[in-house]
């Protein structure tokens, strides 16, 4: 185990020695642990396999926590970034959101917020603890499960909204982070 990236009280419990506070809060919900939690109220077994998996996902939910307590991820600075970058990031978030249907390029959306494509690509990951790709995937889920709940629109027409090029790839995608297709989701909602 490296203790150089593992903070004093991770060190302190993983030795065995008391803790007065072990319960830490959370800086911020990474999109690693929206979607462990996603896919936990989500989840398609039932009986002993539905317990199974919803302890291994509180697990995975512990590891990412004490992945981030242990500082191995600083959501809230970044080496050799300035303030007004961070807030550049935070621009290209909004950005993000507010086109799923339509995103702009990674280096469209670095000219729009004044950044290269590196210092992007770095300090998302850095900053939110995921890819811009990956966040674009994640929001483009979590529209599609609201859209999901109207009967009225068809998958083909969700994949579309949500930026899509076709029912498949939606599909696909859905499947990758809800572990069960649009369809079953819709079936559980309504």
């Amino acid at each position: 185990m490296n203790w150089d990236h593992t903070s004093s009280l991770l060190r302190s419990l993983i030795e065995g020695k008391s803790a007065k506070n072990f319960h830490q809060s959370l800086n911020q919900s990474t999109p690693a642990m929206q979607q462990t939690l996603q896919q936990m109220l989500n989840c398609p077994y039932h009986g002993v396999i539905k317990r199974m998996y919803l302890e291994s996902k509180v697990l995975e939910l512990l590891v990412l926590q004490f992945h981030q307590l242990a500082g191995q991820n600083s959501y809230n600075t970044i080496p050799n970034f300035r303030p007004t970058d961070i807030e550049r990031l935070h621009l290209a978030k909004e950005i993000l959101q507010r086109d799923l249907d339509c995103p702009p390029s990674l280096l469209d959306l670095a000219r729009q917020v004044g950044l290269n494509d590196y210092k992007l690509k770095r300090g998302f990951r850095y900053l939110f603890g995921t890819t811009v790709f990956g966040y674009l995937q994640t929001c483009r889920i979590k529209q599609a499960q609201e859209l999901l709940c109207d009967r009225e629109l068809s998958i083909a027409e969700i994949a579309h909204r949500v930026g899509y090029a076709s029912a498949s790839r939606f599909c696909d995608a859905f499947k990758r982070h809800m572990d069960m297709t649009p369809s079953a989701y819709r079936r559980r909602r309504i």
